[in-house]
């Protein structure tokens, strides 16, 4: 963990920064206490991720983010390449860690972290590291003829050179649940997953919107993932705009319980795909922030 990161992590400044404040979100990084000083990425409770602002230049979204009242950013690459979202690719080849670094100092943005879906995490590792570290968010991988049990533990032992590239950068590599034919897809996979995880570099980024899919309860998968879930995505399974938290009619309430049960204390993302134009998505975010504000979140 860097120095940064350790500056606010005393259990008196955590309780002088709670204590009085209303149970609801908030956009400041959370704390950590004294004896959680274990390894673990940084806190920011709103974050935005870029792709939302595909059609926009990175800056674009940065300011329409920053404009939001978003503290964080997470910057997407364009894989899949039906995302068409250019930012991390710009980010990388373009500004370079000393131009990203600037540009998120202009509008009051810190990094939450880059999503590489198709396995770029390496890729990007350096820069991740050079800004300041972060998560990196990716897919797993196909299922293999092996035992659920078994085929994890080989994935794990795939992540390997990810925790090592995770330890030399400072970053921290989460992976996203995803519906069809992945590894990380229902709830036992969830379940195989934390039993086979002894790195503390490596978490899950959950995605509810797959859950529902699958018929199975996003309550029920925050339980299973636990202290390793570090990411997640409020975004549901509802056509077209109603993906947004408080746009759909998904009730989301048992799914912030849960979160409360687990001390849940990092990023809340709200999130769609085939995103409406930027205005409108100005508004889709403002509506979503304004739901989440009025659930008992814990601190």
């Amino acid at each position: 963990m860097t120095n940064n990161h350790l500056q606010n992590c005393s259990r008196r400044q955590f309780l002088k920064t709670t204590t009085g404040i209303a149970a609801a979100l908030t956009t400041t990084p959370l704390a950590l206490g004294d004896e959680e000083k274990t390894l673990s990425p940084p806190c920011y409770r709103y974050t935005c991720s870029s792709v939302n602002y595909a059609s926009l230049s990175l800056e674009e979204a940065c300011r329409r983010i920053s404009d939001l009242g978003y503290k964080a950013i997470d910057i997407w690459d364009a894989i899949p390449s039906w995302l068409k979202c250019p930012h991390l690719q710009h980010a990388a080849e373009v500004l370079k860690a000393d131009g990203l670094t600037k540009l998120l100092e202009k509008y009051r943005l810190k990094l939450c972290g880059f999503s590489v879906y198709a396995d770029g995490y390496a890729k990007y590792a350096e820069l991740l590291g050079q800004c300041g570290g972060g998560v990196s968010i990716q897919g797993s991988r196909a299922p293999s003829a092996d035992s659920l049990s078994a085929d994890m533990k080989k994935f794990m032992e795939e992540l390997k050179p990810a925790i090592e590239l995770c330890e030399k950068h400072d970053f921290y590599l989460l992976i996203e649940n995803h519906s069809g034919k992945t590894l990380l897809n229902k709830l036992d996979s969830l379940k195989a997953f934390v039993d086979s995880n002894t790195s503390n570099r490596i978490g899950i980024a959950l995605a509810p919107y797959h859950v529902i899919i699958n018929k199975e309860s996003v309550a029920e998968a925050i339980r299973i993932c636990g202290k390793q879930l570090r990411f997640i995505y409020v975004w549901s399974h509802e056509p077209d705009e109603k993906q947004m938290p408080g746009v759909g009619t998904i009730d989301m309430k048992d799914w912030i319980v849960a979160l409360n049960e687990i001390g849940y204390s990092h990023a809340f993302t709200p999130f769609m795909h085939h995103e409406p134009a930027p205005d409108r998505m100005d508004e889709l975010h403002r509506q979503s922030l304004k739901y989440l504000h009025g659930l008992e979140i814990r601190k």
